[in-house]
């Protein structure tokens, strides 16, 4: 792929620039590109060998996210499956065409507990080889499904160290009954595995409130909290000097989805807000400066906190202490 090919294409200025977004600094936007089947909420209702057989509905939401990171001269990082890369890789051309980030969503949503170190390991180069092979570009990040990093399965972070991953967005700082490592920090830093293997860290953004962290910038929690609460993380992010990682699915815009066979809390954890998801967005990208995790990512490097060790020997998945490592410095592997 030539260089030309591979700069962001140039997008009009935006209409009423707000103050605050010409002075912010660019924070990470994400997308989680998946099918609404995909999702771990329909995991019970809807078995692998039947998801060619239900109505595809990507297509749509992706062009209009597209659209409107164009209209505010935004750019972000697609965490896609190889499932999707390989059913539609003119979509996933289209996201590189117009200078996007291709990011690596594992290859069919297995969550990571359930693959193992090796089949972890084929599961993430088997995605990444083949989404540079779709777009043409260089897959540096990866997104666990469901966020299925945690102490139980740091292994993945030395497999990921192994296959140079440049960098992480797996691990949520929060208590959730899926996923989450609560007593993980809650700002970029140095993920440390139990075999030493280190990735830089980025988690989704979080608030602190009553000695816990609060999820606030994505998915489900984007969709059913008032806008102006992330709004404020994020101001609050910049006041810090961090950079908020915010993420969504391309399912999140989409209202007019088929209704699954779904628990009646997980149905309504999957589908609360989805009327409203577009338009919050929306004012996200009109108030702050949005960038792709590879954009911001020596930014990010230079500022990242202190090393920070998972696994079992570390902690556990309630929030036991876990231990420190010394500093990482960036360009340097031990």
């Amino acid at each position: 792929m030539s260089q030309d090919a591979r700069k962001p294409a140039e997008r009009p200025a935006p209409p009423a620039e707000s103050d605050r977004r010409r002075r912010s600094h660019a924070h990470v936007l994400s997308f989680d590109v998946e099918e609404y089947f995909h999702a771990e909420a329909a995991a019970g209702c809807v078995r692998r060998q039947d998801w060619s057989q239900l109505p595809p509905r990507l297509r749509a939401p992706v062009e209009r996210i597209l659209a409107m990171l164009a209209e505010h001269r935004a750019s972000a990082t697609f965490f896609i499956l190889g499932w999707v890369g390989r059913r539609e890789p003119e979509l996933v051309r289209a996201i590189a065409r117009e200078g996007h980030e291709i990011a690596c969503h594992g290859m069919d949503h297995g969550m990571i507990d359930r693959l193992g170190p090796a089949r972890f390991g084929r599961d993430i180069r088997d995605c990444r080889s083949l989404l540079e092979d779709v777009s043409g570009g260089r897959v540096r990040g990866y997104r666990a499904p469901t966020f299925s990093l945690t102490h139980r399965t740091a292994w993945a972070i030395d497999v990921l160290a192994a296959a140079d991953f440049e960098y992480d967005s797996s691990i949520f700082p929060i208590r959730h009954d899926r996923y989450g490592v609560p007593d993980a920090p809650p700002d970029p830093h140095v993920a440390v595995g139990p075999g030493g293997g280190r990735v830089l860290e980025l988690p989704p953004l979080t608030v602190r409130a009553a000695g816990m962290n609060w999820p606030v910038g994505g998915g489900g929690y984007f969709r059913l909290l008032p806008g102006w609460v992330t709004r404020a993380a994020i101001v609050a992010a910049e006041r810090r000097g961090r950079r908020a990682m915010v993420y969504l699915h391309p399912w999140e815009l989409d209202p007019g989805q088929p209704v699954l066979d779904m628990p009646r809390a997980a149905l309504w954890r999957h589908r609360v807000g989805l009327a409203t998801t577009a338009a919050k967005l929306r004012r996200l990208l009109r108030r702050f400066r949005f960038a792709s995790a590879a954009e911001c990512l020596d930014a990010i490097r230079s500022r990242a906190g202190p090393a920070y060790r998972y696994g079992r020997d570390a902690g556990d998945d309630r929030g036991r202490a876990s231990f420190r490592v010394k500093s990482y410095r960036p360009g340097v592997r031990k």
